[in-house]
This record gives structure tokens, C-alpha cells and sequence, in this order.
């Protein structure tokens, strides 16, 4: 078994995700398949006002109970299927964190952070800090509602800027264990008809540098996230630009593969390795649970 066969974002199901398919249980299942290691399993947390719901869960029906309660589910029903995987697979429960509401986020997400089993042991092993919104704007939907938000923040550099600044506050108030698909924001940059190059003009570079700073002085390990390929991207997140600035800098990477069904499960993992490689960096860190409490381990490549 490859040692750095691991993943710390996915494992998303149609069970509890509007945008997923299949069970859990399928997408652990296949990550048996693909010889991983460990699998973080990082279901969405919910949201919690009436203006998040996305557009395709309204027309699904959906509202806020559904949505919080399918994550109480999720809670649910994930230790007893680590423990059911347990002798093929280590599978590590998170969860993805949100930063909406703005003004209440970090309490909401903290709660979840605190849930614990019937013995009083920690229900989740980690956490991914994600941002898949600034100043209450939606980035990744669509290249339609990232022209709004680009909009409405003067420009794509003011944009990218305040970007980085929210996702380095985040890292400061949660301190999550992982930082999800840093440069997330260049998903829909060529949709728009905006050129990538904004996305390191000085500015932009500096914002990124400060919230690496803050994943750096709170020890949090950076996703090298394979869905960029999936999105047509021709590179995962992040960039090479700043998987080599990180690296300079002594922040560490893991995998994910953001999977959003089985069949996407392990996908670009072996393309990663290699990616990681060419860019200079040589070993993966992720968390591992042993008598109970959390440690570091480090894999070559």
C-alpha cells in the first residue's frame, strides 16, 4: 500500500449533498477500491438562513430543516460506518465549513466543531475551512453569480483580494486542521472572459501570501485539491505559483479529492503526486488518530 494514498476533502454523498450521488457507504466502498489509506470523509455543513439555500435545492424542495437535518444525520450515521470500514480503510470524519452568515458563522461552525459522541470523545477528527463565498456572495456556483460578485466588488482584483483576506481570517477564527481549494476563485475567471494573469498581479499575490501565513502560523495543512482538473481547469487548486510560495514558506500539503460520487473517488490522485513532485514538494502530512487523541504523520511521495 502506498503510504501517501490519502485524501482529507470528499467523500460528499447524494445521501446528505443536493449536488452528490450514491450513499456513503458506495464512495467508501470506493476508496477501498482505489487503495487509499486514509479517507476524510468532509460532508458540507449546513446553512442556516433561508437566503443560502442554493436554487437547485429550492427546486428540489428543499429548505432549512431538510438541510440541517440530513447533516444530523450525517452525524449520525458516519462513526458507525468508520467502524464498519475500520479493518479495510481509516476513515477520518470532518466536516467543510462554511462563512455564512458573516456575522455568525465562526458560532455556528464552532458548535458543530464540538459535537461529541455518547462517550464524550469528539465526533469529528477535523475539520476543512473552505470559502465558497465573499461578503456573503456565492463564487462557486455560476459563472453568472461570479460575475456578480465580481461586480459588485469593483473589479476581479478586488475581488481575489478580498477573497484571500476572508480565507485568512477564517483560518485565524476556526483553525481548521485543513484549508480547502485555496485559489478557488479562478473556477470561473476564463467563463467571464477574464484573463487568469489578475490572479497574481501583486496585490492579489500578497493577500494569498498572508492568508498562507495565517495557515502557517495555526498549522493547518493546505488541500491539494484533483476537482480542478474535473472542472476543466488544467491544473488542480492551487496553482503551482502558490504550491511553491507554501512550500518556501513550511506549509504543508495534503490530497482531496473532493468527491461528489464514487466514480470520482481517487480521481487525478496519481496526477497530484506527481504535480506535488514537479512543484518541489516531496511528502504529504495528514492527521491519524492513535489511543484516541490526533497526531501528525508525514508520507513521502
Amino acid at each position: 500500500m502506498n503510504e501517501w494514498r490519502v485524501s482529507l476533502h470528499g467523500g460528499h454523498s447524494g445521501e446528505f449533498c443536493d449536488h452528490a450521488e450514491g450513499t456513503l457507504r458506495e464512495l467508501l466502498q470506493a476508496a477501498v477500491n482505489k487503495s487509499y489509506r486514509v479517507f476524510g470523509v468532509s460532508e458540507h455543513a449546513p446553512r442556516n438562513e433561508d437566503r443560502f439555500l442554493y436554487s437547485e435545492e429550492k427546486a428540489m424542495g428543499w429548505d432549512l430543516a431538510k438541510v440541517q437535518g440530513d447533516f444530523e444525520r450525517y452525524c449520525g450515521v458516519l462513526p458507525a460506518l468508520a467502524e464498519e470500514f475500520a479493518d479495510r480503510l481509516i476513515v477520518l470524519r470532518g466536516f467543510e465549513a462554511e462563512v455564512v452568515p458573516t456575522d455568525s458563522y465562526l458560532k455556528w461552525m464552532r458548535s458543530y466543531r464540538a459535537k461529541t459522541l455518547k462517550d464524550g470523545s469528539p465526533l469529528f477528527d477535523y475539520c476543512v475551512g473552505s470559502v465558497h463565498y465573499v461578503d456573503e456572495m456565492q463564487i462557486d456556483g455560476t459563472p453568472t453569480k461570479f460575475r456578480i460578485a465580481v461586480d459588485e466588488s469593483g473589479g476581479l482584483e478586488a475581488l481575489a483580494i478580498r477573497y484571500y483576506g476572508t480565507v485568512a481570517k477564517m483560518i485565524e477564527e476556526l483553525k481548521p486542521e485543513v484549508v480547502g481549494h485555496l485559489d478557488l476563485l479562478k473556477k470561473h475567471v476564463a467563463a467571464i472572459g477574464e484573463p487568469l494573469s489578475i490572479l497574481e498581479a501583486p496585490k492579489v499575490a500578497r493577500a494569498a501570501e498572508l492568508a498562507l501565513e495565517a495557515a502557517k502560523a495555526n498549522n493547518s495543512i493546505l488541500d491539494l485539491n484533483t476537482a480542478g482538473w474535473r472542472k476543466g481547469l488544467g491544473e488542480p487548486y492551487p496553482a503551482p505559483w502558490i504550491v511553491k510560495k507554501a512550500h518556501s514558506m513550511g506549509v504543508t500539503f495534503c490530497f482531496g479529492d473532493d468527491s461528489h460520487r464514487a466514480s470520482e473517488v481517487g480521481a487525478g490522485l496519481d496526477e497530484a503526486r506527481l504535480y506535488l513532485l514537479q512543484n518541489g514538494v516531496d511528502s504529504i502530512c495528514f492527521p491519524l488518530k492513535e489511543n484516541g487523541k490526533l497526531r501528525r504523520e508525514i508520507a513521502a511521495l
